[in-house]
């Protein structure tokens, strides 16, 4: 990244404030999911807040990557003025996103597979499996072992192999956008995946009653550098790498929501998020 000049730091809003990171432990963390307990999520693990200062993107956005620090910001607005109908999201909003990376990252094919709202208001966003609030805990949706399975499941068997032995690359991105704004509580932050060490990733069980997923949480390390887009609009989204097959790139992106330090009183926060993969053939 090329230096900040005084100009732009003049103009940044960078903030200081509690991350939630795992703490260290000698067992493999486990999560049981909501399906698996048929009713509140059970943490198999400690976790601890470390006060972190956050960096203002904004300044400088054009100069951050997907495959460098493995998230990007871009205005993007969307024709769909409804984002809590699950009709019009599946078809005309999964089509937007599609052509936007296949646009920004040059795919030949883009399979959707999830979509998630999210509030901090504090009963969620609705969804088909019921609400949701925003994600306390540093995370990465998938790992080494997950993305790949995951890809497979999207894709198929036989056309994910086919992919791979086609010498394709197979990226999952996720498109991250308020679904009101400007968002002014619960922002997302995101670490630089280039300062985020392969140690500081700890795998993590997610069961549910049909299978164990895995994801990785977070170990705090002071060499991580942290980054968000204060105040993003209806018409930002922000790309999120959560696995890619290149192992040459920015492979996994740890985010998570925080507070910032003023945000009592503000309106509540409301986003969606689209999963998916990427074929680059």
């Amino acid at each position: 990244m090329n230096k900040i000049t005084q100009a732009e730091f003049d103009t940044r809003r960078d903030v200081v404030a509690p991350l939630t990171f795992i703490t260290p432990q000698a067992e493999k963390p486990v999560i049981h999911s909501q399906a698996l307990t048929g009713s509140a999520t059970k943490y198999f693990f400690e976790v601890e807040d470390h006060d972190i200062r956050v960096a203002d993107l904004r300044p400088h956005a054009d100069r951050f990557s997907l495959d460098r620090e493995g998230f990007a910001l871009r205005s993007v607005p969307t024709g769909v003025s409804d984002l809590y109908d699950d009709a019009v999201v599946e078809s005309d909003y999964y089509n937007e996103i599609k052509d936007l990376l296949k646009s920004e990252l040059g795919a030949g094919e883009v399979a959707i597979f999830d979509a998630t709202r999210r509030s901090d208001d504090g009963t969620g966003a609705a969804n088909k499996d019921g609400n949701r609030g925003p994600a306390g805990r540093i995370h990465v949706d998938y790992t080494a072992k997950s993305g790949p399975q995951r890809a497979r499941d999207a894709f198929g068997t036989e056309e994910y192999d086919r992919f791979i032995a086609a010498g394709a690359r197979i990226v999952q991105v996720n498109v991250w956008r308020p679904i009101s704004g400007p968002v002014q509580r619960s922002p997302l932050a995101l670490a630089d995946a280039s300062t985020v060490a392969e140690a500081d990733l700890i795998a993590t069980d997610q069961v549910f009653p049909d299978r164990v997923g895995e994801i990785y949480h977070l170990e705090q390390n002071p060499a991580q550098k942290w980054y968000y887009a204060p105040e993003m609009t209806r018409d930002e989204v922000l790309l999120i790498k959560g696995w890619d097959s290149y192992e040459s790139v920015a492979q996994f992106t740890p985010h998570t929501a925080f507070r910032l330090p003023d945000e009592d009183g503000k309106p509540a926060r409301e986003s969606i998020e689209v999963r998916t993969f990427v074929v680059i053939e």
